[in-house]
């Protein structure tokens, strides 16, 4: 993976460590929301919730637009990018256990079969 991928990644995991921006993305998952709307599912100030979103904001895992006619109010929704990547190397790794652990399980075979041949 290339040094620009993986700062991503290492971005994406940091901002992920939060629970309450992991609660913000589960429930930009049923769809886009405005800032208020989020900030009613948490039980922390305003200014809290507008530094998780900024943090997620930064780290272009959500994009926020305009909703209406009122440029105050925003609605923020998920980036698909970010989580492609995340994902991508998320199968990376699988892949790389998947083979250890059958190689693992073809070498004990192995072990256990000549034992039996004594």
């Amino acid at each position: 993976m290339s040094e620009p991928a993986q700062e991503q990644i290492d971005r994406v995991l940091a901002a992920l460590a939060d629970p309450t921006r992991r609660r913000m993305v589960d429930l930009l998952r049923e769809g886009p929301m405005r800032a208020g709307d989020l900030a009613a599912a948490f039980e922390i100030s305003g200014p809290a919730v507008s530094r998780h979103l900024r943090v997620l904001r930064e780290n272009a895992l959500i994009e926020e637009e305009e909703a209406g006619d009122d440029r105050r109010l925003r609605v923020y929704r998920l980036r698909a990018a970010p989580f492609a990547d995340l994902q991508a190397w998320l199968e990376e790794v699988a892949a790389f256990w998947t083979s250890q652990l059958t190689a693992f399980k073809a070498h004990a075979e192995g072990k256990t079969r000549k034992r039996k041949k004594k």
